[in-house]
C-alpha cells in the first residue's frame, strides 16, 4: 500500500455515556455516537459518503454497517462492517483512510458500540466467553479468555522475572488517569496492594487485573486531509497505519511473550517516518495487565523484559516519560468488548487538540494508539499527530 501519510484527518470524534446503561441498546448507542461525532466535526449526515462498524455481540445484525445506514438514512457510497476482535477499530480506520485516499469517497464515520454490561444474560456472556477457544485443543479444557490471557502472563513471568506488583502498576496507571476523568466508568483510586487482594479470577490474574465490562459507543469522523480545515476543530492527522497477523487461537502461537505487535508497530512507524522516541505519549490496549507490558516491548518502547519495570517506576504518568492510556483505558475507562479500542483513539484526539483538561499531557503533538483482537493475535497499530 502507498503511504497514507497526512492524505487523511480527524475531524470528529465522540464517546456517549460509558458503565451500565440498562435500557439503551447497543444500535442506539452506536446511533448516538455518530450523531455526537457529527456534532462536534461540525456536519450533518448528509455530507457522509461512507461508514465504518462493526458488529454488536449483544445486538448483532447480518449486514450491521448497512442496518446502521438504514436506521439514520445514510445513503453512503462506501460502506464495510469490520471485524478484527479489539483491533477491529484500527483496521477499520486504516481501511477508511484508504477509500477517502484513492477517492472512493470524501466523509467517513467509523463508528462502534455495544452493551455488553446490560444487553447479554450471565449465561449468554458465560458462552461468549467459553466459545473464543479451539474447539478441538482449547474448548474441552474448558478455559476461558481470561485463562488463555494467564498463560501469556505466566510465560511472561516464567521468562523475564516479571512480578504480579509489576502487573498490578498497570491496573493503578490506569486507574490515576481514571480519576482525573470525569467519565470514566471505575474513578477510586487504587493501589498495587488493592489488586493483588481482589480475587483472583486466572492465576496470576487478579480481578483488577482484567478489564471492565461495559455498555458504550464511539464514533469518529475522517476526511481528505485538504478539507480538514473546513471543519471545526484543529484536524488530527493520520501519519502511520499497520497490522500484524500471527494466530487465531493462542495454542497455535508461535511466543506468548512476542506479539505480532512488532510487525504493526515497524509499518506504521515507517509510513510515519517517525520512532519511538518521537511519541509523546501511548494509548494501548490493556484487555489484561500482560498486555500492556507486551505492547511496549513490541512497539519499541521498552527492551523485551524492562516493561514490568517501567511501569512500576512511574514512567507511564502524567509528568512520567511515556504517559500512558490518560483515560483510564480498558482497566479503568470502559471495555464494551469491540468498541473498547477506539476510546483509546478519541482520547488521543481530546489530547492533541488540547482538550483533556485535568490529564492533559501538556504539549502533545504526535501519539501511537494499539489495538489487538482475540488472544494477543491480531495487531493494528495507529500514529496520529498535529502536523502532516
Amino acid at each position: 500500500m502507498s503511504s497514507l501519510r497526512g492524505k487523511v484527518a480527524i475531524v470528529g470524534a465522540a464517546d456517549t455515556p460509558v458503565g451500565k446503561l440498562p435500557g439503551v441498546s447497543a444500535t442506539a448507542l452506536c446511533v448516538e455516537a455518530v450523531k455526537l461525532a457529527l456534532e462536534d466535526a461540525g456536519i450533518t449526515k448528509d455530507q457522509v459518503d461512507g461508514l465504518v462498524t462493526c458488529n454488536s455481540m449483544a445486538e448483532p445484525y447480518l449486514y450491521h454497517a448497512e442496518a446502521i445506514a438504514e436506521y439514520m438514512q445514510i445513503f453512503p457510497r462506501y460502506c464495510v462492517s469490520a471485524n478484527a476482535g479489539g483491533g477491529t477499530t484500527f483496521s477499520g480506520i486504516r481501511q477508511a483512510a484508504a477509500a477517502i485516499a484513492t477517492g472512493a469517497c470524501n466523509t467517513v464515520v467509523v463508528a462502534l458500540a455495544d452493551s455488553l454490561r446490560s444487553g447479554l444474560t450471565r449465561e449468554q456472556a458465560k458462552k461468549i466467553q467459553s466459545s473464543t477457544g479451539h474447539p478441538q485443543f482449547e474448548t474441552p479444557f474448558g478455559a476461558t479468555v481470561p485463562a488463555f490471557y494467564a498463560l501469556i502472563a505466566r510465560a511472561h513471568m516464567d521468562r523475564f522475572g516479571t512480578t504480579p506488583e509489576q502487573l498490578a502498576a498497570v491496573a493503578v496507571n490506569g486507574r490515576q488517569h481514571a480519576s482525573l476523568n470525569p467519565a470514566a466508568q471505575m474513578r477510586d483510586p487504587i493501589t498495587v496492594e488493592d489488586v493483588l487482594a481482589s480475587r483472583m479470577i486466572a492465576d496470576p490474574l487478579h480481578l483488577l487485573d482484567c478489564s471492565l465490562v461495559s455498555d458504550g459507543g464511539v464514533a469518529i469522523v475522517l476526511t481528505a486531509a485538504d478539507r480538514a480545515p473546513d471543519f471545526r476543530h484543529r484536524p488530527v492527522y493520520l501519519l502511520g497505519a499497520g497490522e500484524g497477523h500471527s494466530h487465531e487461537h493462542i495454542s497455535q502461537a508461535h511466543s506468548l511473550t512476542t506479539s505480532a505487535a512488532v510487525q504493526s508497530g515497524e509499518e506504521a512507524y515507517a509510513m510515519a517516518g517517525l520512532g519511538p522516541a518521537d511519541v509523546d505519549l501511548v494509548q494501548l490496549y490493556d484487555c489484561f495487565t500482560p498486555v500492556v507490558l507486551i505492547e511496549l516491548e513490541d512497539l519499541g518502547f521498552c527492551r523485551k523484559g524492562e516493561a514490568g519495570d517501567f511501569v512500576e517506576s512511574g514512567a507511564a504518568t502524567l509528568g512520567g516519560s511515556l504517559p500512558m492510556n490518560t483515560h483510564g483505558g480498558l482497566l479503568s475507562h470502559a471495555h464494551p468488548g469491540n468498541p473498547g479500542a477506539i476510546f483509546l483513539l478519541t482520547e488521543a484526539i481530546m489530547q492533541l487538540r488540547g482538550q483533556a483538561g485535568a490529564r492533559q499531557v501538556e504539549g502533545a503533538s504526535v501519539a501511537l494508539v494499539h489495538g489487538q483482537g482475540g488472544v494477543m493475535s491480531s495487531h493494528a497499530t495507529l500514529i496520529v499527530g498535529t502536523e502532516t
